[in-house]
């Protein structure tokens, strides 16, 4: 890969993209595969169906590339096809299942830390840590999928409610009524919890997974 690419904005990587540069896409995916990675997995809720949705997102962002006209930005647009991907497969299961935790959402020593003065982490407080995001993850999933996806976006992965409105396809008012009753619910599932506990400070932590090269780009997902 060229040192060019790697300087180039992600709007330029996605037009090298449409222009064929074969090695812009990679360029471009390999600056936001953590946070795509994140959304899809607290998304989808477990590992094998995250992959599942992030890969169906990155070919529908490859082979769409060229209808990018730039009104929003390019992680935005990103963003929006991989969460439609995600919301997709759940639609199509239809079914929620409880999932065991993902083995990478991990404390990284933030809000929350478990962290001893001496460097070390305390069992004791580990095991109570674990449990909590698991209570926490699966409420999560018990939420309906716009819902869900409303909160992930914004309260775990802290965009702005305007960007989350251009990355869903919906008007910023549903994204904030989906969000108030998301916690709402949370709120009622896991009131035994420490207030603080209720988004979990999970690691970004992204599997370096092979893009497959045969899908069907998705569509948006439906208001509400």
């Amino acid at each position: 890969m060229n040192d060019q690419l790697s300087v180039s904005s992600d709007a330029d990587l996605l037009r090298a993209h449409v222009e064929g540069d074969p090695d812009a896409f990679g360029e471009l995916f390999a600056r936001h595969r953590d946070r795509l990675w994140a959304v899809a997995l607290r998304t989808m809720g477990n590992r094998e169906d995250a992959a599942d949705g992030l890969q169906d997102g990155m070919i529908a962002a490859f082979r769409r590339a060229g209808s990018f006209r730039g009104e929003a930005a390019v992680t935005t647009w990103l963003h929006r096809i991989v969460v439609n991907a995600c919301l997709d497969r759940i639609r199509a299961a239809k079914v929620r299942r409880a999932e065991p935790l993902p083995d990478d959402l991990e404390d990284r020593g933030g809000r929350g830390s478990l962290v001893t003065q001496d460097g070390t982490h305390d069992p004791g407080d580990l095991s109570v840590a674990a449990e909590r995001r698991r209570r926490v993850l699966s409420a999560l999933e018990s939420l309906p999928p716009a819902q869900r996806a409303a909160l992930v976006l914004v309260d775990m992965e802290g965009y702005p409610v305007h960007e989350v409105a251009a990355m869903l396809g919906c008007a910023e008012g549903t994204v904030k009524s989906r969000c108030f009753r998301g916690r709402a619910r949370l709120h009622e599932l896991l009131s035994d919890l420490d207030p603080t506990a209720v988004t979990p400070d999970d690691g970004n932590q992204a599997d370096d997974r092979p893009v497959p090269t045969d899908d069907q780009p998705r569509g948006p997902p439906p208001a509400g």
